[in-house]
């Protein structure tokens, strides 16, 4: 493996998800990317926060403060893992819905040529998987390389 990419949210299992990925890179003296998803809802929560802030001159209100929020809660949470660790990865935020989230993935690998995907997919039933989709589906079906998949 050259480089990895970690699909990350902040719980638990993505916690061990990237403490397994780190292990992988150690190994191979290779480089990691993560990839940190902000929902679309929370996302859409934090514009209407940012907008019923009262406006004080000379202060940009940006909307990419939000990203940058999400860009240092993504580097605290990978620093709270991989602080053991000399892995220095590169991080990504992307803003997805459900529908969405495979394909960022997808795109974030293929520009940072990643060649192992470590992600972690839902426990659904057949049924839902037809109805709803499946991230965990959609990224195996269509990553052209490696595929580290753990269930919640």
């Amino acid at each position: 493996m050259e480089r990895g990419l970690v699909s990350l949210r902040e719980t638990e299992t993505h916690r061990d998800l990237l403490a397994e990925a780190a292990d992988w890179v150690a190994k191979d003296d290779s480089e990691l990317v993560i990839l940190w998803h902000l929902d679309e809802a929370e996302y859409d929560a934090h514009v209407d926060s940012l907008e019923s802030v009262e406006r004080v001159e000379h202060v940009d209100y940006d909307h990419s403060v939000i990203i940058e929020g999400a860009q240092a809660d993504a580097t605290a949470f990978a620093q709270s893992v991989l602080s053991e660790t000399s892995a220095d990865p590169q991080i990504t935020v992307a803003v997805d819905s459900e529908k969405t989230r495979a394909q960022h993935v997808l795109e974030t690998a293929l520009e940072h040529d990643c060649d192992h995907v470590f992600i972690v997919g839902s426990a659904r039933s057949p049924t839902g998987k037809a109805i709803f989709g499946d991230f965990a589906q959609q990224v195996i079906l269509n990553f052209n390389g490696y595929t580290t998949l753990v269930t919640e």
